[in-house]
């Protein structure tokens, strides 16, 4: 009896098409093209990705996103010539890739230049925070000594001079606080107190930024989210009130970002932005790379090359110390288009107003495209400040920005097909692991392995459903004395021979 069911189920379970191949679960993407860097970061982009062997786009992203902090409101960009629309360099930048991609030493290898700035800045800071104090104590002295002074003159009645001599002497002023331009993790309110004392942007790092978006949408961090959301635009005012601190009022709220996170981690998110938390959090980040991972290494060890390392740095220090003044009204200079760059912006600026009204994109990737002008504007005048422009921007800096543009769209569809596709992804684990699995399995069974991407009931169903689908498995309801239950059957070709199970 037992027998005659077995065969009855094989029997079943052969019925289905034969298998068919999985397919790719992520769209292609270009290949990074030094050329859309300006010539003196390129160089040392390509040592370093060569180096330790990472995609060449997780360098560039990181060092134009802190190059960006740098320039701050120091400029802005105006991509009308008549309109008063102002663009404020604001660059959010996310490394997509697996643990062994080296998104955290690409970020490392980046920041050199503006850590050793942050250092020298400490080191002014602790000098004259030393100097401040040899002052207070010979102000203390001075101050007893005009006391003394201004009492005897009032005992003679000489109430004119004795108010004189105590307005003689005067407080030394603190040292200004220390320049700072990475954040790990502060809080909203320590980064608005920083936002405050400095013209140029903080740029907040974070090795794995899953543990930050993760947060944010989290509802009790609603306030917190709406801070970041601000802070993308640059010129935006935020108020916050807090007992203890008080009134805090940032007069331009501004923040980039550079932080890695695993595909795995990323799809929940955007699959969030999909559903009721899409304010636009995740369409902000504009410099978002997904590259193929490498499937080759090699053992190199070699000094970094002197020359590209040098002349990337003076990039850093020249944009630290640039001065561009103020206009008439006290405000930062604004550039605009040179004619010839005019016409190229707005032949783009046309092409994906109209694509995105066409109702022919998703959701998602409208969005992201409608903010892509604000990231086109601000790369095109980094590049021009870069280059050394004086007053607009170019066709070459223009060009370059739509580039860049370009390249970002085919990653951004990568980005948002981590929420459609990836079951496909978990698809190909669960094939590649089948061996570890017993014939028939259940949802649950899976789930317990803990497999990347692969911990929530939701994405196991997801993979599985992938896999019926394509004929590998045959979904199959077991009556029971109670519910029935969902067994998973392989077909005769794909049955794990459990060795070493």
């Amino acid at each position: 009896m037992f027998n005659a069911a077995e065969n009855w189920l094989d029997q079943q379970v052969d019925k289905v098409t034969p298998p068919r191949a999985l397919p790719q679960s992520l769209p292609e993407v270009p290949s990074f093209q030094p050329e859309m860097l300006p010539e003196e970061l390129r160089d040392y982009v390509l040592d370093v990705a060569q180096r330790i062997q990472c995609p060449p786009e997780y360098c560039a992203v990181s060092a134009l996103a802190l190059l960006a902090g740098l320039v701050g409101h120091k400029v802005r960009m105006r991509p009308k010539q008549h309109d008063d629309w102002e663009i404020v360099i604001v660059l959010w930048a996310v490394l997509v890739g697996d643990p062994s991609a080296m998104k955290t030493p690409a970020i490392k290898a980046m920041r050199f230049a503006i850590d050793a700035i942050e250092a020298e800045a400490r080191r002014e800071h602790e000098k004259g925070v030393k100097a401040y104090k040899e002052e207070i104590e010979l102000f203390e002295i001075a101050k007893a000594a005009v006391k003394k002074k201004a009492k005897d003159q009032a005992a003679k009645g000489e109430m004119g001079a004795a108010k004189e001599t105590l307005g003689s002497l005067k407080e030394p002023e603190p040292p200004e606080p220390a320049e700072r331009y990475i954040l790990n993790d502060a809080t909203v309110e320590k980064a608005g107190e920083l936002m405050n004392q400095f013209d140029h942007h903080l740029t907040i790092l974070r090795d794995e930024l899953a543990g930050l978006l993760a947060k944010l949408q989290q509802e009790e961090n609603a306030a917190e989210r709406a801070f970041y959301l601000e802070c993308f635009n640059g010129d935006s005012r935020f108020t916050y009130d807090r007992i203890g601190r008080g009134t805090v009022a940032i007069e331009r709220c501004a923040l980039n970002i550079i932080g890695g996170i695993q595909p795995s981690k990323l799809a929940p998110i955007v699959r969030g932005a999909k559903g009721t938390v899409n304010d636009g959090l995740i369409q902000r980040f504009q410099l978002a790379v997904w590259p193929d991972g490498k499937s080759s290494w090699k053992w190199i060890d070699r000094k970094p090359d002197p020359k590209a390392k040098e002349r990337f740095s003076q990039v850093f220090y020249r944009l630290h110390s640039l001065e561009l003044g103020t206009d008439e009204d006290g405000d930062p200079p604004a550039w605009r288009f040179t004619a010839d760059a005019q016409e190229l912006f707005i032949e783009w600026m046309t092409e994906i107003n109209v694509e995105c009204r066409s109702g022919n994109l998703s959701p998602l990737m409208s969005e992201h495209l409608l903010k892509m002008p604000k990231t086109v504007g601000s790369l095109a005048l980094l590049f021009a400040v870069i280059d050394g422009e004086q007053g607009s921007v170019g066709k070459t800096s223009t060009a370059r920005a739509l580039e860049w543009a370009d390249f970002l769209r085919a990653h951004a569809e990568r980005l948002y097909s981590a929420a459609t596709n990836s079951g496909i992804q978990g698809a190909k684990l669960i094939l590649k692991r089948r061996q570890k699995l017993p014939n028939p399995f259940k949802v649950k069974q899976v789930q317990q392995r803990g497999w990347q991407g692969l911990d929530t009931t939701e994405a196991v169903q997801g993979a599985l459903d992938v896999l019926v689908e394509h004929g590998y498995l045959t979904e199959m309801e077991v009556p029971t004395t109670g519910r029935p239950r969902i067994d998973f059957y392989w077909h005769s070709e794909y049955v794990p021979n459990q060795e070493g199970e």
